[in-house]
């Protein structure tokens, strides 16, 4: 039961990113979500869980020092097919609507 219903939490944020995606509520990328932190635009970050050590280390640390919500979730190809690209590591939600939405579904 536990696994059914961790299944449609990811179908939800999945389908959720796709809809940022199209409404370009988000940024993706290492570079364009670190830049997101910088400039105080991003109001959560997801890094997928098959992201490199340095990676995770380094977007934990940048969200801690500029206090923006970090999440580890899925992995890069559910990702970024998602967003209907190709893989994503990381990504940077832009928008205070979404970014509420996707927190209630990560906690």
């Amino acid at each position: 039961m536990q696994s059914d219903e961790k299944k449609v939490n990811d179908r939800k944020i999945y389908n959720l990113l796709g809809l940022m995606t199209k409404s370009r509520k988000l940024v993706s990328g290492s570079f364009m979500a670190e830049r997101a932190v910088k400039d105080g635009s991003a109001r959560l970050v997801i890094v997928s869980e098959d992201a490199s050590d340095n990676t995770k280390k380094l977007f934990r640390n940048k969200c801690e020092f500029y206090q923006v919500p970090y999440y580890i979730f899925g992995n890069s190809e559910n990702i970024g097919q998602a967003m209907g690209k190709e893989a994503r590591v990381t990504l940077a939600v832009t928008d205070n609507g979404f970014a509420g939405s996707l927190k209630k579904l990560l906690d």
